[in-house]
């Protein structure tokens, strides 16, 4: 049984701030660039890494005494002890200004913005809003909002009950790929992630209720971002994106972008070609 959500008692870690630091190496550039289908190649001193190599910087380092039965840290620390058991990475945003290059000694600089409640057909729901700021010794190179969201854990299956899905949309331009376990364990090693719901089978279909391992939002994220960067020739000045639907390892699943007036409409999409994220980037 969950513990009752207090939200006066969460809403006091609004404001509270972190640092962290951490080093772009080309080791790191090589393993997220395997990791994100591109040219592997032997990046140098001064190379531009992958424009979302910040996620995979100064992670959040716990002993295994202090780490929660989902492989996350304890409740508490930095982030607010919501005790709700299952969490996402729901959306967010991004302000790209300068690309992080190998070498770079990077400095993040967190912030609490917000800690909501709300109702949803899954029950309660708990969002807590970070933004993020990234620094190289050039300046700031990115600033960020990120968007986690708590849900309780249901005697309910965790994806909803199937309904006629809407056509799939079309694209200009679409990618496919396979997303097997391999892939999702690469990206948990290289974010240091502990989440079981990205590489434990027995957990996440025997205590979660899901049907198989859950790709990671910020992969497919990332995914995004580099298709439109690919298609224009730079990484947007602005990305916004949110979470759709789960998606899950062992199947093919694409990357699709539309041209539209205000920049570009992107989404990553399942086999059967229902969207699972979907992201605006605007140049």
């Amino acid at each position: 049984m969950t513990e009752k959500l207090d939200i006066d008692h969460l809403r006091q870690w609004i404001g509270r701030t972190q640092e962290a630091t951490d080093t772009v190496t080309a080791q790191l550039v090589r393993g997220l660039r395997a990791t994100l289908f591109q040219d592997v190649g032997e990046p140098k001193t001064g190379d531009a890494a992958p424009f979302t190599a910040h996620w995979c910087l100064a992670q959040p380092v716990f002993p295994m005494s202090m780490l929660g039965p989902d492989g996350h840290p304890t409740r508490g620390g930095f982030l607010p002890p919501v005790p709700l058991p299952r969490r996402m990475w729901a959306g967010g945003e991004i302000e790209f200004l300068e690309p992080l290059r190998v070498g770079d000694d990077s400095t993040r600089t967190s912030r609490i913005a917000d800690v909501t409640v709300k109702t949803g057909s899954t029950g309660t729901l708990c969002f807590v809003a970070v933004e993020h700021t990234i620094t190289s010794p050039r300046g700031v190179a990115i600033r960020e909002r990120q968007d986690i969201v708590y849900r309780e854990m249901t005697s309910a299956p965790a994806t909803a009950p199937a309904k006629a899905p809407a056509p799939p949309p079309k694209a200009q331009h679409r990618e496919s790929h396979v997303s097997d376990a391999v892939l999702l364990f690469r990206y948990s090693a290289l974010t240091f992630n502990g989440h079981r719901i990205h590489y434990d089978r027995d957990y996440v279909t025997k205590v979660e209720g899901y049907p198989g391992l859950i790709f990671h939002g910020p992969l497919q994220a990332a995914l995004i971002i580099e298709m439109a960067a690919k298609l224009r020739g730079k990484a947007p000045k602005k990305f916004t994106y949110r979470g759709l639907q789960p998606l899950f390892e062992g199947t093919e699943f694409s990357v699709n972008a539309n041209e539209i007036e205000a920049g570009m409409e992107l989404w990553t999409a399942n086999a059967e070609g229902q969207p699972t994220m979907k992201g605006t980037a605007a140049w």
